[in-house]
């Protein structure tokens, strides 16, 4: 197996929903990995700052795909940004803000900062908690900067929204990103994967990938050995033959086949 580069979501993938620190044996594998010549990509809908603090102690082993492929750093820099057009960007925060009955909360993204619209529902807690940079916001039109994302929060859940904000949002890449949360972007994970395989000279065939969500279906979509999670929806576990409680089991199995 060929493999040069490893990416994988994060939440509800590598780390599961509701913790804060990667345990056990992933920094060790991602060691090991770049000591064979293999690359781990973190790819999340996460900031940099984020990011990089989860996996500090291998960061310089890693290529980081963030804000689902709006941004990429490598080496501390970012070496790719795929802005969102600023009206675009706008309107789909008032929409999302205005349409979702008092119950969603939004956030822009930008180069490496989260810009927060919000009504004490439980947002700012969560980009306390993940570590992200943030700024409150009243208005889009204060973000002194490229806007790569916007996204929902929904407290109470997607279900009920998923119906009102996917297909309308459908050319800004609008998914499901987790239990709580709505992306829209002009990236996405497989752009970014392709834009990361494009400038380090990788091809997609060699590529490995670790999933959970259908804002995942894109990056799963276009790479050689696509993997789905065992607690995925039913409909993505039909859709990849692959699957996996956790990806470092079958890190292990790749590890094993150099020894």
């Amino acid at each position: 197996m060929g493999i040069r580069l490893v990416c994988s979501d994060l939440d509800g993938t590598l780390l599961q929903y509701g913790k804060k620190e990667l345990e056990g044996e992933i920094f060790d594998q991602i060691r090991a990995l770049h000591d064979r010549g293999i690359l781990f990509c973190p790819a999340s809908g996460r900031q940099y700052t984020s990011l990089r603090k989860l996996f500090a102690p291998v960061a310089d082993c890693c290529i980081f795909l963030c804000e689902n492929g709006g941004v990429i750093y490598k080496d501390e820099l970012c070496i790719a940004k795929n802005p969102m057009p600023r009206a675009l960007a706008e309107e789909i925060a008032e929409d999302l803000w205005s349409r979702s009955d008092g119950q969603g909360e939004v956030m822009l993204s930008g180069q490496n900062t989260a810009y927060l619209m919000e009504r004490g529902l439980g947002m700012l807690d969560r980009i306390k908690f993940i570590g992200n940079n943030y700024q409150v916001i009243q208005d889009p039109s204060e973000i002194p900067e490229d806007i790569v994302k916007v996204s929902v929060y929904l407290h109470e859940g997607v279900a009920a929204y998923a119906d009102r904000f996917v297909p309308r949002w459908e050319q800004a890449n609008c998914a499901v990103a987790g239990p709580y949360w709505i992306d829209t972007t002009l990236a996405n994970k497989g752009i970014g994967v392709t834009s990361i395989c494009r400038i380090l000279g990788i091809d997609l065939t060699d590529v490995m990938a670790f999933g959970d969500n259908y804002n995942d279906v894109s990056m799963l979509d276009i790479v050689g050995h696509p993997y789905i999670m065992d607690g995925a929806a039913a409909p993505l576990r039909e859709k990849y033959p692959d699957h996996t409680p956790r990806p470092e089991d079958i890190l292990r199995e790749i590890l094993n086949g150099y020894s």
